[in-house]
């Protein structure tokens, strides 16, 4: 595993943790170009009232305001939790190179999960895949929250 992997992973649980205080479900996303950060994201759909404000996608969405073009060509996203179908298929419409992962989802997760939709011949772009990266430390921020919640008897409400 790449140095350079654990590092921006670390970073997107740092903002999967922003997430979390929140009461979002703790995703993160960080969005890299040359080595260098160039956006980050953390779920909001429950605050923003929003479906689309995945943490990948708030990522997405300040990259293509940071560059001033929706094509992210030669840039890596980085984020806590195996994407979704939709924000894969804005991973493929961006043109990121690379995505790197930590907890896979095995029930909406796209890029195998689930489904492997990245892997689809249909796409014209293709785009490199790393899952499991700081894998352990992804899964429990996000079980501990589900349990957490379980708890609480808010389980309907974060999700």
């Amino acid at each position: 595993m790449r140095a350079a992997d654990e590092h921006w992973m670390r970073h997107a649980l740092v903002l999967a943790e922003r997430a979390e205080a929140a009461g979002e479900v703790p995703v993160g996303a960080v969005l890299v170009k040359d080595g260098a950060l160039l956006a980050e994201g953390w779920n909001q759909p429950i605050g923003r009232h929003d479906p689309t404000a995945h943490a990948e996608i708030m990522a997405l969405r300040a990259g293509g305001e940071a560059l001033g073009n929706y094509r992210l060509v030669g840039t890596t996203l980085y984020v806590t939790l195996e994407p979704c179908s939709m924000c894969v298929g804005a991973m493929v419409h961006a043109r990121v190179g690379r995505l790197v992962f930590g907890a896979p989802d095995p029930k909406t997760g796209a890029t195998g999960g689930a489904i492997a939709l990245l892997q689809s011949p249909i796409h014209n772009h293709r785009i490199g895949v790393t899952g499991g990266v700081l894998e352990a430390e992804c899964a429990e921020r996000l079980r501990a929250f589900f349990r957490n919640r379980r708890q609480a008897g808010q389980g309907e409400q974060a999700g």
